[in-house]
């Protein structure tokens, strides 16, 4: 390859730091040792850039990957860390449907609801997959689950799990309740709590933002809405703190069974 090749390979890449760039090359960008063995084991990965010192330490977990040796200064334009490792992979991004995960008859989702921060939802997506959710749906206008912050927070579980967006949240919920799994709303006010909620049929958590909740068109639509017992002071926790906590409680349930 020449160097004017990579050089255009490399500004192709670059513009997968956006989501427009992202949404239209249906390709993200994977950065680190960690994020880019998993997403070679998913069979994701189109290319590889790494520096030179980046392939030598990581050669191992690059066996039989379509590796292009660049500069540190091309290193950077691709990364979006203020330390960079210089690896970054090229990856496919899942052509997986809400439809695509109802059809496989789930009984323990996740499900949050406008959620816009990436450090969230990445947790949230960590914490679904070491519970055993069958998979993860972003629903409303939440954020790209393949940003760069997102990815990292999730460790790799990303990888591991189904996570879907879709856009209209209603019609998410809808869905997920016309597929037969209860739709528990986590709710300041709920109904009932989390230590009285019925944990064996299969559900569906919503969980919204801590700014102001879920919209009260996506709560009417739950089965049940479920407030967090807490004795402490704090008036509330954000919603990678309350996911893991139900999720815990439902593995929990499902463990028991």
């Amino acid at each position: 390859m020449t160097l004017t090749e990579r050089s255009a390979r490399v500004a192709a890449a670059a513009k997968l730091h956006r989501h427009t760039g992202r949404r239209r090359a249906a390709r993200f960008l994977a950065e680190g040792p960690n994020l880019v063995e998993a997403a070679l084991r998913r069979g994701l990965v189109s290319e590889v850039f790494a520096t030179e010192s980046a392939a030598d330490k990581f050669g191992a977990l690059l066996d039989g990957a379509e590796v292009h040796l660049v500069t540190e200064k091309a290193a950077k334009v691709l990364s979006d860390t203020v330390t960079p490792v210089g690896l970054v992979a090229v990856c496919a991004m899942p052509d997986t449907r809400l439809d695509d995960v109802l059809a496989t008859g789930p009984t323990f989702v996740a499900m949050p609801v406008e959620i816009s921060e990436p450090g969230n939802a990445g947790t949230l997506i960590r914490v679904a997959d070491a519970m055993g959710a069958d998979a993860v749906v972003l629903a409303g206008d939440s954020v790209d689950p393949y940003n760069g912050k997102c990815l990292r927070a999730s460790a790799g579980s990303i990888f591991s799990l189904p996570v879907v967006t879709h856009g209209d949240a209603v019609d998410a919920v809808r869905q997920v309740r016309d597929a037969g799994l209860q739709v528990l709303a986590t709710v300041l006010d709920g109904r009932v709590s989390l230590d009285d909620v019925d944990l064996s049929p299969p559900a569906a958590w919503l969980f919204g933002p801590e700014a102001h909740g879920l919209a009260p068109e996506v709560v009417t639509l739950a089965t049940s809405t479920v407030r967090i017992p807490m004795s402490g002071s704090a008036e509330s926790l954000n919603v990678a703190a309350a996911a893991a906590i139900c999720l815990y409680q439902t593995a929990r349930a499902r463990r028991s069974r």
